[in-house]
């Protein structure tokens, strides 16, 4: 029916509006993260930031801005804008593994 279809156009329209907005906060929060690599980490050897994951699972500003910190690191891993070491980081068992900053121009 005409209904069905127009309740249909108007799912479609919404979800691709909320998965682009979704889209571009991972994106910001991808920066973010660089931001907070280059502001609480230190220079490496080779002259990239590095900060541990407890640093950055610990600091207020990560928590009170980042909506995951975990997803934000994966999603920033997954585009090579930063790496660490596994799949995944526990608070805690993790607090040691350094997060490399690899494109601090993201």
């Amino acid at each position: 029916s005409e209904v069905l279809e127009k309740a249909s156009a108007e799912v479609i329209r919404l979800w691709v509006f909320w998965s682009g907005k979704r889209k571009m906060n991972v994106e910001k929060e991808v920066r973010e993260v660089v931001g907070f690599i280059k502001e609480l980490g230190t220079p490496n050897a080779n002259g990239q930031y590095v900060l541990t994951f407890g640093d950055y699972f610990n600091s207020d500003d990560v928590q009170n801005t980042l909506e995951n910190p975990f997803a934000t690191l994966k999603a920033a891993k997954k585009r090579g804008v930063i790496d660490f070491e596994g799949e995944m980081l526990w608070q805690g068992q993790h607090n040691h593994v350094e997060l490399v900053l690899l494109n601090e121009n993201y």
